[in-house]
C-alpha cells in the first residue's frame, strides 16, 4: 500500500491531507500513478495539469515525475520550494 500525502494549496485541492492506495500492478512511476489518480477522480486533474508547479517526494527525499515507486513507499506532493 502506497502513503500519498498532500500538503498546502494541494491539499487544499483534493480536500485531503494523506490517503493510503492499493497500486494496480501497471502503475510504475510517479507519472503513472498521477494519471492514475485523475483517471479515478477528476479533481485531481487540477493539480496534475501542470507537473511543474508542482514538486515529488518519495520516501521524504525529492524525486521526479519519472521515478519508480514501490508499493510500500510514501509520495508527496507539494507546491514548490521557495526562500527569502
Amino acid at each position: 500500500m502506497v502513503k500519498i500525502l498532500y500538503f498546502s494549496w494541494v491539499r487544499d485541492k483534493i480536500n485531503k491531507e494523506q490517503e493510503d492506495i492499493f497500486l494496480p500492478k501497471n502503475i510504475l512511476t510517479v507519472k503513472d500513478l498521477c494519471q492514475w489518480l485523475v483517471k479515478n477522480n477528476s479533481s485531481y486533474a487540477t493539480i496534475f495539469k501542470n507537473t511543474k508547479l508542482i514538486k515529488v517526494a518519495i520516501n521524504q527525499e525529492y524525486a521526479s515525475f519519472n521515478d519508480l515507486i514501490k508499493d510500500t513507499d510514501e509520495i508527496a506532493f507539494f507546491p514548490p520550494v521557495t526562500g527569502g
